[in-house]
């Protein structure tokens, strides 16, 4: 019911939570990794999901902006990722 989505429409990653909905150009995202800390280390970061203790950290740093995705399904969202950005880059 909380979980975040992830998904490719066209040339762009999708990403919606609750009432959220987020693009992002699938050309503008230079790296997706994770991130161990609490609150994430990048202070300006857009924060998508519930930060609980136990949730791990999905980061998506893109040209403009990075996001901090929330979730306790990290490696699958992380796995859906990046092949949605290296099936756009063949």
């Amino acid at each position: 019911m909380f979980e975040i989505f992830v998904k490719k429409v066209k040339s762009d990653i999708v990403i919606r939570w609750l009432l959220s909905k987020i693009t992002i150009p699938i050309t503008d995202i230079l790296r997706v990794t994770t991130d161990d800390t609490y609150g994430g280390e990048e202070k300006k970061a857009i924060r998508i999901g519930m930060p609980y203790g136990t949730t791990d950290r999905v980061v998506i740093i893109t040209k403009e902006n990075t996001y901090i995705l929330f979730t306790t399904n990290y490696i699958s969202i992380q796995k859906k990722l990046n092949s949605y950005i290296n099936s756009s880059t063949k």
